[in-house]
C-alpha cells in the first residue's frame, strides 16, 4: 500500500493543513519545497516520504483548497434559483477573509490550463464542472447557456476583485448582471 493510498497519518494532515496555510499566503507558483520545510517545521525529505513528490504535495494542496470550495458550494443545493445562488455564490466569494483562497485558485486554474498534466491536470474543469452543477441543482430547468453566463459573470467578477480590489464595482456589476436574470 502507498502513501497516497493508506490513512493519512496525523502527521501528514497536520502537515498538509500548514503548508495549505503556506501557500494562501504565498501562493505555488514558485514553491519550492526547502522554504515551505522549513516555514511549517518539516524538511523537504519528510515531505516527500509523505507526498511522494512535490507534484503529489501540489494535488493534494489543490485537493485542500478545492475541499474549501465544494465545502461552500455543498451548501447552496436546493432549488434556491440562479440569481439567489449567484447572490451568495458573489457574498462568499467577495469576502476579504477568503481572498488568499480565490488568488490560489486563479494561480491554480490558470496553471491548468498552460501545463495541462502533471499536478495542475485537470484543475480548472473540475471546477467549471462542480460549479455548473452547483448551479444546475440550484435551478434545474434553466438553460444551460443561463448557467454558463452566471458562472462567467461570477468568474470575470472576481478576476476584476483580485486584480484590482475594487469590491464596490464588482459587485455592482455582479448585482446589475443579477437583476437581469
Amino acid at each position: 500500500m502507498t502513501q497516497e493510498t493508506a490513512s493519512p497519518s496525523a502527521r501528514r494532515t497536520e502537515l498538509l493543513e500548514a503548508a495549505y496555510r503556506y501557500v494562501l499566503d504565498h501562493g505555488l507558483a514558485d514553491l519550492s519545497l526547502r522554504p515551505l520545510a522549513a516555514a511549517i517545521g518539516s524538511s523537504p525529505r519528510v515531505l516527500l516520504f509523505l507526498f511522494g513528490s512535490k507534484d503529489g504535495l501540489i494535488r493534494e494542496l489543490l485537493a485542500r483548497a478545492r475541499a474549501d470550495e465544494l465545502a461552500f458550494l455543498g451548501r447552496l443545493d436546493g432549488h434556491i434559483g440562479l440569481a439567489t445562488a449567484a447572490e451568495r455564490l458573489w457574498e462568499w466569494i467577495a469576502a476579504p477573509e477568503r481572498r488568499p483562497l480565490v488568488r490560489l485558485w486563479i494561480e491554480a486554474y490558470g496553471r491548468s490550463l498552460v501545463e495541462p498534466d502533471g499536478a495542475w491536470a485537470g484543475f480548472a474543469k473540475a471546477t467549471v464542472d462542480d460549479w455548473l452543477a452547483m448551479l444546475t441543482e440550484c435551478e434545474p430547468g434553466a438553460d444551460p447557456a443561463r448557467r454558463t453566463l452566471v458562472l462567467a459573470v461570477l468568474r470575470g467578477a472576481f478576476l476584476d476583485l483580485i486584480a484590482t480590489g475594487d469590491a464596490d464595482r464588482t459587485g455592482a456589476a455582479v448585482r446589475l448582471h443579477l437583476d437581469l436574470l
